[in-house]
């Protein structure tokens, strides 16, 4: 009988860069996050993750731009020339989509980003919460996949 292994035991270019991404930010505590990135080491992987909150009508789209493209070059994730920042760019462009379609025109939002980096690809994945009061929040997700 065949039996599926755990996540832990899956060899970790089987899953997709855009897949361990996705984890790696929806991950829920420090426990599970600390974990994923054990896995995402051992294979060799370089990858990042931060954190961005605001409101969507002040500057949240260009605060989250400034935390990716910070992120991803204190983590040596790209080199500092237009090519990389270029794909970084179009990579968090993608995953913004999905979390800023369909918003109210004033809304608060906490999103958690993890970047992941492949030898020519980079991955941008974004999870969190949008709200007008707390009795509305939606959870959201976005991914972008570039090739470099």
């Amino acid at each position: 009988m065949y039996k599926e292994p755990v996540p832990e035991q899956v060899p970790f270019y089987l899953n997709g860069i855009g897949y361990n991404a996705l984890r790696l930010a929806m991950s829920r505590s420090i426990a599970e996050e600390t974990q994923l990135k054990t896995i995402y080491t051992k294979a060799g992987v370089q990858y990042v993750v931060t954190e961005v909150g605001g409101n969507s009508k002040q500057g949240f789209q260009e605060k989250i731009v400034r935390a990716i493209l910070g992120a991803a070059l204190s983590a040596n994730l790209i080199e500092k020339n237009a090519h990389e920042v270029h794909a970084l760019l179009h990579a968090s462009e993608e995953a913004k989509r999905g979390i800023l379609v369909n918003i109210a025109s004033d809304v608060n939002l906490a999103v958690k980003i993890a970047i992941i980096r492949e030898e020519h690809w980079i991955a941008v994945a974004i999870f969190g919460e949008s709200a007008i009061h707390p009795y509305s929040s939606h959870e959201r997700c976005g991914l972008g996949v570039m090739n470099i």
